[in-house]
């Protein structure tokens, strides 16, 4: 009798579980049974927005252990050998579609985070076996994109940053902001446990928006503490929340860098005057899209090296019957339990 695996779907704005036949690996396949998978902003955007058409089982940052391996399968993306009982992560995009972003009723199935196994059907997948935590290694494709958006920034030894939103991306990017050599570090966001994390990992000064809820006090404050009140020299825009763009602006020196990195699901559009937002400042504007396997390799010895609280973010860890409850968690006032929420991540079979 073959196994079945339970997993979360997204059916419109419900969630529901279903169970699903276990698949017995294809060659250059691996079945991995599930330990984490992470809500991310873009599986709360994709919810509120309905941007996915069909039914989905979500979840794209993603660790598990190996249940078996396909024939031809015997190392990572790296070359080291793997076998089943081996934890790993992978990244989420291929070139036969990204994992977490799939139908659920098409075969193979299981191919999204939010369930008991994961199927990496695709040969073209790019698996990292580590020995981090589970709590620590769930959290790699986010870093991830606070990599890639240091990279893009041009960052500088000892630049004045700004990080705006204070969920996990924003987290990450401040911490690769930190080791890329950042100088001063400012991050705006709520509420006050994701800020009072956001001291832990290095930031000199956090703004509450609850407490200073006014757009030209945020940026007199974000100013006085730069350099002679010039401004950043980087902001990054990790929000998600379209008025944060034209305040986050404001909030960089002439010649300064913006780094668009929350907005990976359409929301929708702003006013925008060319000439005052952007030539006048004669700023550059850097935008960035998800992460390649480079961005990996990059993260993996910063995350496995575990000198920050990287575990700390993992605020949350519900069953799979639960996840409605994270999604609404997030989706209003970031609460869960009486816990204030920073990355809620879904259990598998295995936690």
């Amino acid at each position: 009798m073959s196994r079945i695996g339970r997993a979360a779907v997204m059916s419109g704005e419900k969630f529901e579980i279903r169970e699903y036949p276990v698949p017995d690996p294809e060659p250059g396949s691996i079945l991995l049974k599930q330990e984490l998978a992470g809500i991310c902003g873009t599986d709360l955007h994709n919810w509120e927005y309905q941007r996915l058409q069909g039914e989905i089982i979500l979840g794209h940052e993603n660790v598990g252990i190996i249940d078996s391996l396909g024939s031809g399968v015997e190392t990572d993306y790296l070359g080291n050998p793997i076998a089943p009982g081996d934890r790993v992560l992978f990244a989420p995009g291929t070139n036969k579609g990204a994992y977490g972003f799939l139908q659920a009723e098409e075969a193979p199935y299981l191919r999204g985070g939010f369930g008991e196994y994961i199927y990496l059907w695709n040969p073209d997948s790019v698996v990292l076996k580590t020995d981090m935590p589970a709590e620590v290694a769930v959290i790699t494709e986010p870093f991830t994109i606070g990599v890639h958006g240091a990279m893009r920034s041009g960052l500088q030894f000892g630049d004045t940053v700004v990080v705006q939103g204070s969920g996990a991306i924003g987290l990450l990017t401040l911490v690769a902001a930190k080791v890329s050599g950042a100088g001063r570090l400012i991050m705006v966001g709520g509420p006050k446990g994701r800020l009072e994390l956001a001291e832990r990992l290095g930031a000199d000064l956090t703004i509450d928006i609850a407490d200073i809820p006014d757009p030209e006090e945020r940026t007199k404050i974000v100013r006085e503490n730069t350099p002679r009140g010039a401004g950043a020299d980087v902001v990054f825009e990790c929000a998600g929340f379209l008025p944060a763009i034209p305040e986050g602006v404001t909030f960089l020196r002439h010649s300064g860098t913006y780094v668009a990195m929350g907005h990976f699901v359409d929301v929708g559009s702003f006013d925008c005057n060319p000439n005052q937002m952007f030539m006048r400042r004669n700023m550059r504007l850097e935008a960035v899209w998800a992460s390649t396997p480079e961005h990996f390799v990059r993260a993996l010895p910063i995350l496995e090296r575990n000198e920050y609280a990287f575990a700390d973010l993992v605020s949350h860890t519900i069953p799979i019957d639960r996840v409605a409850e994270g999604f609404n968690a997030l989706h209003s006032g970031y609460n869960l339990d009486g816990k204030d929420a920073i990355k809620i991540a879904i259990k598998g079979g295995l936690v």
